[in-house]
């Protein structure tokens, strides 16, 4: 085996081992497309207790993880002892000990993860209408407590980090959940151990991803030219925040002219945006009264925000389902 051949299979074996977490149940698979993963049921007599908390909100590369914890109401002052707390202020190594006590009480503690692709998010936020991060958030929020609910749990409590304005959010959910006491705050994973719970969930899970991430554009046919296991891209990610050096460099190395970037970044994002105009190569449409196609195309204003010219001219409208 070549000294290049042994890299490769060191560096596939490390990505498989960072990702050999419950949540992600193929440890080789890209992710393709956004997914949920339920722990087992817990089987102890309610009402429960249920928290709301993310992870990767802000990063320009990498999938955005919703996470929910939940326990039975008797069971929370013991919860408190167990040593949860906002994600961010734990070690990698403490977060990864609490998703092992999370998994390992299966009778009182369960744990839920929505795990959004980076290729979703883009998908939604550059739509037309758009769906922006906010609804993309709400509707994986209200996706976990739903599926939770029919899971055989009846909640008495849910404990939500903040996401914009509280108390429209909180309003919806109550709506959406009656019978359900919701509280929407800001710090909430600081405020309520279950919250701090559903952080760590979340922030283990997007944190596995991360480091063990797959590039799909990586995956081929092995021929004498190009072996299987040839890496392209560099698996020094950073963070996957726009301010992290690391990201910084990857972005900058990472961009293929006529391509663009692999799947891992969102294409939404300002930072890729600015990228891709300064440094790819510019597309130019050749057809005859483009100028006039283009403007068809662009969206309105006033009432008719979020149609275009051809929509309008023919009557179309969006609709959510059909």
């Amino acid at each position: 085996m070549s000294q290049s051949s042994f890299l490769d299979d060191f560096a596939a074996k490390e990505r498989e081992k960072a990702r050999n977490i419950p949540s992600i149940s193929d440890k080789t698979a890209p992710l393709l497309s956004s997914y949920t993963y339920h722990s087992p049921t817990p089987t102890a007599p309610g009402p429960y207790i249920l928290g709301v908390d993310e992870a990767g909100r802000g990063p320009v590369l990498g999938p955005l993880v919703y996470g929910v914890a939940y326990c039975p109401a008797s069971y929370e002052e013991k919860l408190n002892d167990l040593g949860f707390a906002d994600s961010k202020t734990l070690t990698s190594e403490t977060r990864a000990s609490l998703l092992e006590t999370l998994s390992g009480d299966k009778p009182n503690l369960g744990w839920s993860v929505r795990v959004l692709s980076p290729r979703d998010i883009s998908s939604g936020m550059l739509r037309r209408p758009p769906t922006n991060l906010n609804k993309q958030s709400q509707d994986a929020t209200i996706l976990l407590i739903r599926e939770v609910i029919q899971r055989g749990i009846k909640l008495s409590e849910v404990y939500v980090d903040a996401l914009g304005s509280t108390k429209p959010y909180e309003q919806l959910l109550s709506s959406l959940f009656p019978g359900i006491n919701f509280t929407v705050t800001a710090k909430a994973d600081s405020k309520f151990k279950i919250v701090g719970a559903a952080s760590v969930a979340a922030k283990v899970t997007r944190d596995a991803w991360i480091e063990g991430w797959t590039f799909e554009e990586d995956v081929r046919e092995e021929t004498p030219e190009t072996p299987k296991n040839k890496r392209t891209w560099s698996t020094e990610l950073g963070s996957g925040y726009p301010s992290d050096p690391n990201t910084k460099t990857w972005i900058k190395d990472s961009l293929e002219k006529t391509f663009g970037f692999p799947s891992i970044a969102r294409f939404s994002w300002t930072t890729v945006k600015v990228a891709l105009e300064d440094k790819a190569h510019a597309v130019k449409w050749i057809d005859d009264g483009q100028a006039s196609l283009v403007k068809a195309f662009e969206e309105g204003t006033g009432r008719d925000k979020d149609r275009c010219a051809v929509a309008k001219d023919i009557s179309l409208s969006s609709v959510g389902t059909l």
